[in-house]
C-alpha cells in the first residue's frame, strides 16, 4: 500500500482568496482522502467495486449536500466550499466524487428546491447522513444529449401514477435507496418523480465491463408499471428546466472536481520526474519534460482562477448555465490532457496501478462525456454568444 504524498499546487497563491472556513473545509476533505480513499482506491478500481465503507466518511466531511441548510441535515456551506470538497474527493477518484455529486446536486438539490416540506423532512436528513443513497434518472438508452425526447412516462390512475420506461448510465443506481426520475405526463410535460427501492416493478441492473469509473457503481433504472404515490411527485417545478437546473449544480461541482484529478496527475509526474534518472540526471532537468510540467501548472492555475470566479458568481446567484458549461468543458478537457502528458512522463510506469495517473485518465474519459458532452457544452457557449441555437 503506497503512501499518499500529494502536495497541492497553488502557483498563484489562490489560498489567499479563500476564507478561513473554506480552508478548514478543504483541508478536512484533503486529509480524509489521504487517509481513507488513497490507500484503498486502486484495489477497488482494479476489482470494479465501489468502496461502500467510505460512505459514512463522505457524510462526515460534508460531501452530501454541503450547501443544503442545516435544518435538513446539510452543512449549510457556500458554493465555494462545495466546490473545494468536490476538488479534493476527485483528487482521490472521479468515481467517488460522482457518488457525492449525484447525492448532493442531483438528488438532494431537487428535493430541496422542487420538493415540498414533507418531502424535504422525509428524505434530506437521511441523504445527508448517508443512511440513504440516491440516484438521478434522466438519460435514456435513446436520449442522451437530447433529454427532452425522453419516452419514460407517468399516467394518472386516480389514486396514484403509473410509471413506465427506462434510464441508462445511472451512477449509484445498483444500491440507491431513492431515485429522482424525470418522466413525461400525459400532456408531455416533464415531471420529477421520487421512486423508492422496493416499489414493485422497479429494478436497477448493474452495468458491467466498464474501463472507466471502475470504482463507481453504474446501472440502469427499469420501470415496469411502477405505482407512484401522488405525494412522490416534486410539486414546485416541472418542464425540462427542472432537471437542467440540477445539472447546473452538478456541472459546477465537476468543474472543481476535474481540477483535483489534474492536480494529482501533475503532482505525481513532478515528483517522479525529480526522482527518475536518465542520461546521468533527473528527467525533470530535460527541456521537453519541463515543457510538459510548465504547461500543466499553467493550465491548472487558469482553471483554478476560472472556477474560483464562478464560485463567487454562484454564491451571488449570478452564475449562468453557459458560464457553468464553459468551466465544466474547459476544466475536464484540461485535466484529461494533463493526465495523458503525465502518463508520458512516467513512461511505462504510468500504466500501472502503482500510480494514479492511468486510473484518472480512464475516469476522465467518462467525465468529459457525462452531464453534457464536450461538444454539447461548446454549442451551449456558441448559442450564448451568438443567440442562435445549433441544436435545432
Amino acid at each position: 500500500m503506497s503512501q499518499d504524498l500529494f502536495q497541492a499546487p497553488d502557483y498563484y497563491q489562490l489560498d489567499e482568496l479563500l476564507t478561513e472556513e473554506h480552508l478548514l473545509v478543504r483541508n478536512a476533505a484533503r486529509e480524509w482522502v489521504k487517509r481513507e480513499v488513497s490507500p484503498i482506491i486502486e484495489e477497488f478500481a482494479q476489482q470494479a467495486k465501489f468502496p461502500k465503507s467510505i460512505i459514512s466518511g463522505l457524510a462526515e466531511i460534508g460531501a452530501f449536500g454541503p450547501y443544503i441548510p442545516e435544518e435538513y441535515g446539510g452543512a449549510g456551506l457556500d458554493q465555494i466550499s462545495y466546490g473545494l470538497i468536490m476538488q479534493e474527493i476527485e483528487r482521490g477518484d472521479s468515481g467517488v466524487r460522482s457518488t457525492a455529486s449525484v447525492q448532493s446536486s442531483l438528488v438532494m438539490y431537487p428535493i430541496w428546491k422542487y420538493g415540498n416540506e414533507a418531502q424535504r423532512q422525509k428524505y434530506l436528513p437521511k441523504l445527508a447522513s448517508g443512511e440513504f443513497l440516491g440516484c438521478f434518472g434522466l438519460t435514456e438508452p435513446d436520449h442522451g444529449s437530447n433529454p427532452g425526447g425522453m419516452t419514460t412516462n407517468i399516467k394518472d390512475m386516480g389514486d396514484y401514477y403509473l410509471l413506465n420506461g427506462a434510464k441508462m448510465w445511472i451512477s449509484n443506481a445498483p444500491f440507491a435507496d431513492i431515485a429522482v426520475v424525470w418522466a413525461k405526463n400525459e400532456e408531455g410535460r416533464i415531471k420529477g418523480v421520487l421512486v423508492e427501492r422496493g416499489m414493485a416493478g422497479f429494478s436497477t441492473p448493474e452495468t458491467h465491463n466498464k474501463w472507466s469509473l471502475r470504482a463507481s457503481a453504474t446501472g440502469e433504472l427499469i420501470f415496469d408499471n411502477v405505482k407512484i404515490p401522488k405525494e412522490n411527485i416534486l410539486p414546485n417545478k416541472d418542464g425540462l428546466g427542472a432537471p437542467l437546473g440540477c445539472l447546473d449544480s452538478a456541472r459546477y461541482g465537476i468543474a472543481w472536481g476535474a481540477i483535483g484529478a489534474a492536480m494529482d496527475c501533475y503532482d505525481t509526474a513532478l515528483r517522479y520526474a525529480k526522482q527518475r534518472i536518465q542520461f546521468g540526471k533527473p528527467i525533470a532537468g530535460m527541456q521537453l519534460q519541463q515543457k510538459k510540467l510548465a504547461e500543466m501548472i499553467t493550465e491548472i492555475t487558469k482553471a483554478q482562477l476560472l472556477t474560483w470566479r464562478l464560485g463567487v458568481l454562484k454564491n451571488e446567484n449570478r452564475a449562468t448555465t453557459a458560464q457553468i458549461s464553459m468551466a465544466k468543458r474547459n476544466n475536464v478537457n484540461m485535466a484529461i490532457h494533463i493526465a495523458r502528458e503525465a502518463r508520458q512522463i512516467l513512461g511505462a510506469m504510468g500504466i500501472t496501478g502503482e500510480y494514479s495517473i492511468m486510473r484518472h485518465m480512464m475516469n476522465l474519459e467518462s467525465v468529459i462525456t457525462y452531464e453534457g458532452t464536450h461538444d454539447i457544452h461548446l454549442l451551449i457557449t456558441g448559442m450564448d454568444i451568438t443567440g442562435i441555437s445549433a441544436f435545432k
